[in-house]
C-alpha cells in the first residue's frame, strides 16, 4: 500500500479508538457514582498496576509494551480526574479547614519582623500594615515563627524570595515545620547602599557587613574592592547597627537608605546592587487558618513518591482543572536522603470549584499535602 492507503487505514481506526475511549469514560462515570455512594477512594494504586501489567502482556514487542503502558497511564489519569470532578460536584469533597474573611484588621494587630530597626522587613511591614502598626522585632526567622505560633504576635513579615538571588530556603523549611499560614504578600524594591560613619570615605573602608544575599547582590560593586573583608550578618540592619556601635571609620555596611537615616550614618554610595529591578517578596504569616475572600494565589507543599512519571501526573491536576501554576520549588527532606518536598504556587481561591477539584486529586495521589495559604 502507498502512503495514501496507509493513512486511510489510520483514519478508519482512529474513530474506533475515540468511540471506545468514550465508552470507557462512561463506565468510569458510573464507577464515580458508586464511590460517591460508598465513600471509597478514587485512587487505587494496586488496581492500576494490575491493569497496566495486564494490558502490557497483550502486546507483542518491547516498543509497544512501553507505548501501551504510557497510554493506559494517561487513560487512567483521565478517569481519576473525571471521578474527582464528579465527587466535587456531588459535595463529597468536604470543607477545607480554612475560614474566609473580608479583610485583615490592621489597626489592632501586633506584628513581628526579623532583624533590627531599619531592616527591609520593617519597610515591608510598614507598607503592608501602615507606619502606626504595633510591632516588635526578633533576631531570627525561627523566632518570628515562634512568636506567631505562641500568640505573642498576630502576624509575621518574612522575606521568601528575591528577584535576583532566588528563594530564602530557610523560610520554606520553617513553613513546613510550623503550623503557620500565609495570608498576604508585599513586594519591596531593593536598592542597596554602602553605608559608613559620618565623615567616612570609600577609601577608608576595609570591612563590610551585610546579609549574605545582599553581599551577593552587590558582588559586582564589591569585586572592584577585592581587599575588603566581607562579613555576613543575620540581617542588613544588624550591619548598620554594628558599625554605628563600634564607631570604626574603616567599617561599612550594605543596607537601605532608610537604615542609614535611622542610625544617623552616612551613605557612601547608592544603588550598589547589580540589578536596577531588584525586588524582594515578603509574606505575611499568621497562625490562623484564614484567607481573604478576594485572595487569588495559593501556596501548597507536597511530598510525592520517587517513581517515574509521578511529578508529571501530579502536575496534570493543575492542567486538567485549568489552574495556572506560577512557580515550583523543591527542598530536600532533612531525614530522608535524596527525597524532596515540592512547594507550588498557583492562581485561584479556595472557594473555586476548579481549585477544590485539583486539591482533591493532589490529596489522593500525593504522599503528603499541606495548604500553606491563600492570599
Amino acid at each position: 500500500m502507498d502512503l495514501k492507503d496507509l493513512r486511510a487505514k489510520l483514519d478508519e481506526i482512529d474513530p474506533k479508538i475515540v468511540e471506545l475511549y468514550e465508552q470507557r469514560m462512561d463506565i468510569c462515570s458510573q464507577v464515580a457514582d458508586y464511590k460517591i455512594g460508598t465513600g471509597k477512594k478514587v485512587f487505587d494504586p494496586a488496581r492500576e498496576k494490575e491493569k497496566i501489567d495486564t494490558v502490557k502482556s497483550l502486546t507483542h514487542n518491547d516498543f509497544n509494551r512501553t507505548g501501551v503502558e504510557e497510554l493506559f497511564e494517561q487513560i487512567m489519569a483521565m478517569s481519576r480526574k473525571l471521578q474527582y470532578q464528579k465527587l466535587t460536584q456531588a459535595g463529597s469533597l468536604g470543607r477545607l479547614p480554612f475560614i474566609s474573611i473580608d479583610s485583615i484588621d490592621k489597626k489592632s494587630c501586633r506584628v513581628v519582623f526579623q532583624g533590627a530597626e531599619g531592616a527591609y522587613s520593617q519597610a515591608a511591614m510598614f507598607k503592608f500594615f501602615g507606619k502606626k502598626v504595633n510591632n516588635f522585632h526578633v533576631d531570627t526567622f525561627r523566632d518570628a515563627m515562634i512568636a506567631i505560633e505562641e500568640g505573642a504576635a498576630d502576624y509575621a513579615v518574612l522575606p521568601i524570595e528575591n528577584s535576583t538571588a532566588g528563594i530564602v530556603s530557610e523560610i520554606y523549611d520553617l513553613l513546613t515545620e510550623y503550623e503557620n499560614y500565609i495570608i498576604g504578600e508585599q513586594i519591596i524594591k531593593i536598592e542597596h547602599c554602602l553605608i559608613g560613619l559620618p565623615g567616612a570615605k570609600i577609601s577608608d573602608i576595609k570591612t563590610v557587613y551585610s546579609h549574605a544575599q545582599s553581599l551577593m547582590q552587590s558582588s559586582r560593586f564589591l569585586s572592584d574592592h577585592p581587599a575588603w573583608q566581607q562579613i555576613s550578618m543575620k540581617n542588613n540592619a544588624f550591619g548598620v547597627q554594628k558599625i554605628a556601635s563600634d564607631g570604626d571609620i574603616s567599617q561599612a555596611a550594605i543596607a537601605s537608605e532608610y537604615a542609614a537615616e535611622y542610625y544617623g550614618m552616612n551613605i557612601l554610595k547608592k544603588g550598589i546592587n547589580k540589578s536596577d529591578t531588584n525586588s524582594t517578596r515578603f509574606i505575611i504569616v499568621t497562625n490562623q487558618k484564614v484567607f481573604l475572600k478576594k485572595a487569588n494565589k495559593i501556596s501548597i507543599m507536597l511530598e510525592i513518591g520517587n517513581e517515574v512519571g509521578t511529578l508529571y501526573h501530579i502536575l496534570s491536576h493543575f492542567h486538567y482543572n485549568h489552574v495556572n501554576l506560577s512557580r515550583i520549588e523543591s527542598r530536600p527532606i532533612g531525614d530522608r536522603n535524596w527525597e524532596y518536598r515540592f512547594f507550588i504556587d498557583f492562581e485561584g481561591n479556595l472557594a473555586d470549584s476548579s481549585v477544590k477539584n485539583a486539591l482533591r486529586g493532589l490529596r489522593e495521589e500525593a504522599k503528603a499535602l499541606r495548604v500553606l495559604g491563600n492570599y
